[in-house]
């Protein structure tokens, strides 16, 4: 198999330096080209003819986000993963990158002086982002033996996963839906868009999610997803109760989990160990929502890579919780839904415009009770 061509536009010396030594090390991999800005990087584009494209947001004379648009106005198919700084300005111009058709993003090491620790970063965070983008056999993109290739024993009934059918009714286990609790990863910011713009704002549940995002990028998506949807949505705080038509996202680098209260269920926060490399993780959420809500939980799991959420929808299932997992095909990445799918924990697999309208008729179609079990 020929190796991913990758095509690299980042103004400043070393970082270019650092991206051509790490990507030239792995054998699946070989940088075609070098930018120095955008305009650079789109004439090369024709020429090269790469698989993938990292973008740094700022460059001179033509920035990331114009380079993006003008790519995108040519091609709308290759990857395109972003350069973005740790800083606010950066989870800005990052979401903007996302809502203009990038794949992905990677923040920038944060001391580019310490070579070494730079490049293991971006051998760590970029590398598998490229082969998962581009789909190459054995990333994370697809689910290995290792990663939840087959049924995972010990889930009794779990139901074998189907086609993309909206019309089939989902019946919980108990009768009930209580709450609706989403993960994502990579193409996440743009799913949860769709799917949360579905629903209204009198919800009669609440919605909690974790996306894999550092911190500052989860308070910016959250303000953004506010803004522009019907349904109340805010990054998620210490104390925060659940209540229905809000919508919390978990904070980057800390986990959510749920804990009673005189006053009802209320967020905790804390910062444990990274749990399938991630914090937050969706796995955490999920066993936790699943040790108060028990089958009382709508479980969905949108694009990204890897396998987070699968043991979390196991733990769901055996309270008799329904799954809904996005398909293949609206996926950026079928890493986590298709490790739930390839699982047979997936109730429903649904394309990404179909899964906001199910999640509404299923909540209205189970019958809620008022208080926790």
């Amino acid at each position: 198999m020929k190796p991913i061509r990758v095509l690299i536009a980042d103004d400043a010396v070393v970082v270019r330096r650092i991206l051509t030594t790490v990507i030239s090390e792995d054998p699946d991999l070989e940088v075609v080209g070098v930018a120095v800005n955008g305009a650079i990087a789109l004439q090369k584009l024709e020429q090269l003819k790469p698989d993938i494209v990292t973008l740094d947001i700022e460059m001179p004379e033509m920035d990331g986000l114009q380079a993006l648009r003008a790519l995108r106005k040519v091609n709308r198919d290759i990857p395109v993963i972003m350069f973005s700084t740790l800083t606010e300005r950066g989870a800005a111009a990052t979401l903007e990158a996302l809502s203009l058709g990038a794949s992905d993003y990677v923040t920038k090491p944060a001391n580019v002086g310490s070579v070494n620790a730079a490049m293991e970063s971006v051998r760590r965070e970029l590398i598998p982002r490229i082969k998962s983008l581009c789909k190459r056999p054995g990333s994370s993109s697809s689910p290995s033996p290792a990663s939840g290739g087959a049924r995972i024993p010990g889930v009794a009934g779990a139901p074998k996963s189907f086609a993309a059918n909206a019309s089939r009714t989902i019946v919980p286990a108990t009768g009930r839906i209580d709450v609706v609790a989403i993960g994502a990863s990579t193409g996440g910011p743009i799913a949860l868009s769709t799917v949360l713009a579905a629903l209204p704002a009198d919800l009669r549940v609440p919605v909690v999610v974790t996306q894999h995002m550092p911190p500052v990028f989860t308070r910016l998506l959250a303000q953004r997803l506010d803004g522009s949807i019907p349904i109340e949505v805010r990054e998620a705080e210490r104390g925060d109760l659940l209540r229905p038509g809000l919508v919390l996202i978990a904070p980057g680098d800390y986990h959510m989990v749920f804990k009673r209260s005189a006053l009802g269920i209320e967020v905790d926060l804390n910062q444990d160990a990274q749990v399938n490399y991630c914090r937050p993780a969706v796995d955490v959420m999920f066993n936790s929502i699943a040790s108060l809500f028990r089958g009382d939980v709508l479980a969905v799991i949108l694009t990204g890579m890897g396998h987070d959420g699968r043991d979390g929808c196991v733990t769901l299932k055996e309270k008799g919780a329904p799954v809904i997992a996005q398909d293949e095909a609206t996926s950026v990445v079928w890493g986590m839904p298709g490790a739930v799918t390839t699982a047979g924990l997936a109730d429903a697999v649904l394309p990404i415009d179909q899964i906001g309208p199910k999640i509404v008729s299923t909540v209205n179609g189970a019958t809620r009770r008022t208080q926790v079990a």
